[in-house]
């Protein structure tokens, strides 16, 4: 062959496949690369680096090349999802692909002549058209981690593994090095998204469906606002009610759920109230009265016994999958971020949509200041207050709760101290993070707990528009049963979970996706699921919820 070699067959197979790809690799020049090719005992075209000092240096075994991939992919067992660092040969990608259990695979490598050149010396072709296989070549980190952030479903593919073609990356360590960073950035946030969904999946899917006949009336439209207040359950709010109620008549005032029994126990009486909370004990913020006339903020999938609280209860859609679905094909509901995962940054959302201009923050502690839990009057104080006996008093209570934490840490302020823990830090550090993306600006109020460093905004942003309320387009039970029909017609699982996914059509991708929750709380009480009984488990479960009468259904 010429020196192209291989080249033109993989072009033309990544022109249906990978057209970007295809395209780079058209352009680079296999001659210019940094690669020697061996043979090896058995016969094979083994890659080789060559450094500047001469040095040769195979990729893989020149004994038996293919039997040392086969050994590779042998010490892989529950992990579904593998990411290759370095192309080289493609043995252990070969064996990998042999495997039905092993669901996707990601190549990364850098250097698009040295592809080139390997793509030359070979064929590939086997591997290119498994649709399984995705190549990136000389990604960015950010983009490794959109990647890993858009395909890995821990529910469908189980575990992730790196496997690293170590002469691969001892011969180019920074790129490889800034993909393992990426990477574990990625997984970080996804096994923090799936531990929640695990636990909390089941519960989602219910209250979604029993707040669905509630969410069907139409409310007023929201309030225009331009300064908004915001109470957080902090023990700083104790110091900063007298502020707050001198300046109660300035500002409108979001409640916190947490913070609402604190200011109802001082007089004052917030404009809203906001909780994004799905389990039950979100209920105890609201066991000393909510008057009636306050609206209350909701996620759709908050606990529908809160909704209950209120006559002017005012769902809004969150992240969850199911609740964009229902914003997207039933009834548009106003967006509202929940992803820094605690309320006072739904509430920063809020006053955002709402069109406030300026926001004060109280109570916004996201620490212990003092060894102190939450503000006075708040549900903890009454629940630590009724279990206190002589063999546990209040303070062992206090105590417990806070050193159940084994990360707490001391930090020492110029006249104060408080304790934190890293939830705590990472809720802090995401609060900061949004200040630099909204709209309006928002004014910590000083207090005694971790300070909160609030970024500049890059750039001006523009209004936000108001959210007019839409009536639904069918009424929540014919929506329903068109939503329990599309779940039945799902089809099983056969073959690999890639394969599944890229033969669904887009609207039963979109059906699937609303699932997944569920799914991976299902997977966590059974565990030894396999991934067509995991699909098969699901649409039973999903569809036994929903033929239950809407305000009785649960799981």
């Amino acid at each position: 062959m010429d020196k192209q070699g291989f080249l033109p067959l993989h072009l033309q197979a990544l022109s249906k496949t990978d057209p970007a790809l295809g395209s780079r690799l058209s352009r680079a020049n296999p001659c210019v690369g940094r690669y020697q090719f061996l043979h090896s005992r058995s016969g094979e075209p083994i890659p080789a680096l060559a450094d500047p000092q001469g040095t040769v240096r195979p990729l893989h075994s020149l004994v038996d090349p293919v039997r040392e991939g086969s050994r590779l992919i042998s010490t892989v067992q529950e992990e579904g999802f593998l990411v290759f660092f370095g192309l080289g040969g493609g043995f252990a990608v070969t064996a990998a692909l042999e495997r039905e259990d092993i669901q996707q695979i990601l190549v990364i490598d850098y250097g698009i002549d040295d592809l080139a050149a390997l793509f030359a010396s070979k064929s590939y072709l086997p591997l290119l058209q498994d649709p399984r296989l995705h190549i990136m070549a000389d990604p960015s980190p950010a983009q490794v981690e959109a990647y890993i952030l858009d395909q890995y479903q821990p529910v469908l593919y189980r575990g992730i593994r790196v496997i690293p073609l170590r002469p691969r990356i001892d011969g180019e360590p920074t790129p490889f090095s800034a993909a393992t960073a990426a990477i574990t950035s990625a997984l970080t946030r996804v096994a923090g998204d799936y531990s929640v969904q695990a636990h909390l999946g089941a519960r989602w899917f219910s209250n979604i469906l029993r707040n669905l006949p509630v969410a069907e009336a139409l409310e007023g439209p929201l309030p225009a606002i331009t300064q908004a207040a915001i109470s957080a359950a902090g023990p700083s709010l104790d110091l900063q009610l007298p502020l707050l109620a001198k300046r109660r008549n300035e500002r409108f005032l979001i409640a916190t759920d947490t913070s609402l029994p604190a200011l109802l126990q001082a007089g004052l009486e917030p404009d809203a109230v906001i909780s994004i909370d799905c389990q039950h004990i979100s209920y105890y913020h609201f066991m000393q009265g909510l008057p009636r006339r306050i609206p209350l903020y909701l996620d759709l999938a908050s606990p529908p016994v809160v909704a209950s609280r209120t006559v002017d209860p005012r769902f809004f859609s969150s992240g969850h999958p199911l609740v964009q679905y229902v914003s997207q094909y039933w009834r548009p509901l106003p967006p509202v971020d929940t992803s820094g995962g605690n309320v006072t940054y739904a509430a920063l959302s809020l006053a955002e949509l709402l069109g406030a201009e300026e926001v004060e923050l109280y109570g916004a502690d996201f620490s212990y200041p003092l060894g102190r839990g939450y503000a006075r009057g708040t549900y903890i104080h009454s629940l630590f207050d009724a279990q206190q006996t002589r063999f546990s008093p209040l303070e062992a209570l206090w105590s417990a709760f806070l050193f159940r934490n084994p990360a707490l840490k001391r930090i020492q302020q110029e006249h104060s101290w408080y304790y934190e823990t890293p939830i705590l830090s990472r809720y802090r550090q995401g609060l900061e993070a949004k200040t630099a993306s909204l709209r309006p600006r928002v004014i910590p109020v000083q207090g005694i707990g971790a300070p909160l460093t609030l970024r500049k905004k890059r750039k001006p942003i523009p209004p936000r528009r108001f959210f007019t309320p839409v009536p639904p387009k069918v009424s929540a039970r014919e929506f329903i049963a068109a939503y329990r029909e599309h779940i039945r017609r799902l089809p099983p699982l056969q073959g690999t979970v890639q394969g599944y996914l890229q033969g669904l059509t887009p609207g039963e991708r979109r059906i699937l996706s609303t699932l997944l929750p569920l799914a991976a709380a299902i997977q966590r009480r059974q565990p030894s699921l396999g991934a067509a009984e995991l699909i098969e488990t699901l649409r039973t479960n999903a569809l036994h919820a929903l033929e239950k009468r809407p305000g009785n259904a649960d799981t």
